[in-house]
């Protein structure tokens, strides 16, 4: 099953925790002590160059004549569109440039060009995926409420479809957000208040669904007169091409092998420092250079992300150097690796998880993408791996022996 003593997996004494956690306080002090004028530039600039990028390619769509030309249209529109959403849609509804206290980039002003009003994303995903990150029954991320990430989700029939369901969702990933934080549920069997907060909800997200609707594909169609149809056509294609490339950032930096699953009883008591700690073993980078990064909206960080969410995305590049040098002092794992790899094992767990746990062969306990301490226990052949015997410093290097090094020696075995 997932992860019960995150200590005991990490191989960290609970001074090693509190120490890293202090040493992860040290890096946000020192990011927010040295924000300022580039910080603001970046942001300003990267919403004008947006701007001008749509406004560029809905021209070319309005004048377009050849194929070639509403190809060229439509691929400008989506890639406007993914930086909308990626960069600065997600990273401002985080509160990331709060701190310029200017009101058109503000977490409590921007909406953001998806179906998905944002107050309710910032409940389902600032408030319980951050928070709860990868725990699983606590956190609706894990799976999306629609396919099995993990052994410690029960498998249902339904699952034999996931491949077919991993599809749907990829091209239709903005509606899949907006009825996310929504419990339909409740409507038939909640309570009188939680009937009246869905309908209000359901009304929020009409709304915005009316609006997005009618941008797309009335207005814009619209005004290109006579070219309605094909306009329509490149607004569809450009929000589909935009849900596929959020769809495999997102599943790339949650579900690969390396990102790790909790339990409930792992909050229990949990303090700020193993909150740092969970973020690190349950989230996955991507390698990318600066265009590929800004394309993510940064999320090729996601380590540095999830453990400062309301830092500047402009900053996670340098952030990761400092975060890797932790991983290297504590002997912890930075889980990272190319575009393709990351979401080849992600797409390897979604098929191989269709099917019950009786027809695979590793355990619940040390299978690639559901792990848990006591595959140590098991590997050292006794109930329970003493943190005294399992944490120990080389005596030939002087360096850590941590959970990197026990992963090494598990798989040499």
């Amino acid at each position: 099953m997932a992860i019960t003593d995150i200590k005991e997996f990490a191989h960290l004494t609970e001074a090693d925790i509190e120490e890293l956690g202090r040493e992860l306080d040290t890096i946000r002090r020192d990011v927010e002590e040295s924000l300022g004028a580039r910080d603001a530039r970046y942001i300003r600039r990267t919403v004008e160059f947006q701007r001008i990028l749509e406004a560029t390619g809905r021209i070319v769509l309005f004048r377009s004549r050849t194929r070639t030309s509403w190809w060229v249209g439509t691929g400008i529109l989506a890639v406007a569109k993914s930086i909308e959403n990626m960069e600065l849609g997600h990273n401002v509804i985080h509160g990331q440039w709060d701190w310029m206290n200017e009101p058109e980039i503000h977490s409590t002003s921007w909406e953001w060009d998806m179906a998905c009003p944002a107050p309710q994303w910032k409940h389902s995903h600032n408030f319980l995926h951050h928070k709860y990150t990868n725990v699983v029954g606590m956190d609706h991320d894990v799976g999306f409420g629609v396919m099995r990430v993990t052994r410690d989700q029960q498998w249902k029939p339904m699952h034999l479809l996931q491949p077919l369901q991993n599809l749907i969702l990829a091209v239709t990933f903005e509606w899949g957000i907006a009825v996310h934080d929504i419990k339909i549920g409740r409507l038939r069997t909640g309570t009188e208040q939680e009937q009246q907060e869905t309908r209000a909800q359901l009304r929020e997200l009409g709304r915005k669904v009316r609006r997005q609707v009618a941008k797309d594909y009335v207005f814009f169609p619209a005004l290109s007169g006579r070219r309605f149809v094909r306009t329509l056509q490149a607004n569809a294609l450009a929000n589909v091409l935009r849900n596929l490339w959020t769809y495999v950032v997102i599943f790339c930096g949650h579900f690969p092998d390396g990102a790790e699953k909790f339990t409930v009883e792992e909050l229990e008591h949990e303090t700020p420092a193993e909150w740092y700690l969970r973020q690190m073993l349950g989230t996955a980078n991507i390698d990318a250079g600066p265009v590929m990064a800004f394309m993510t909206g940064n999320l090729s960080y996601q380590i540095e992300h999830h453990l400062f969410p309301d830092l500047p995305s402009n900053r996670y590049a340098e952030i990761a150097v400092r975060v890797r040098a932790l991983c290297e002092k504590y002997d912890l794992p930075y889980t990272t690796g190319s575009l393709a790899r990351q979401y080849l094992l992600t797409l390897r767990t979604i098929y191989k998880l269709a099917l019950p746990n009786e027809m695979l062969s590793a355990t619940a306990d040390d299978a690639p993408e559901t792990s848990s301490e006591r595959k140590f226990r098991s590997a050292a052949g006794t109930g329970r791996t003493a943190l005294r015997e399992a944490i120990a410093v080389d005596p030939t290097t002087g360096r850590r022996r941590g959970l990197r090094t026990a992963l090494r020696e598990m798989r040499g075995r």
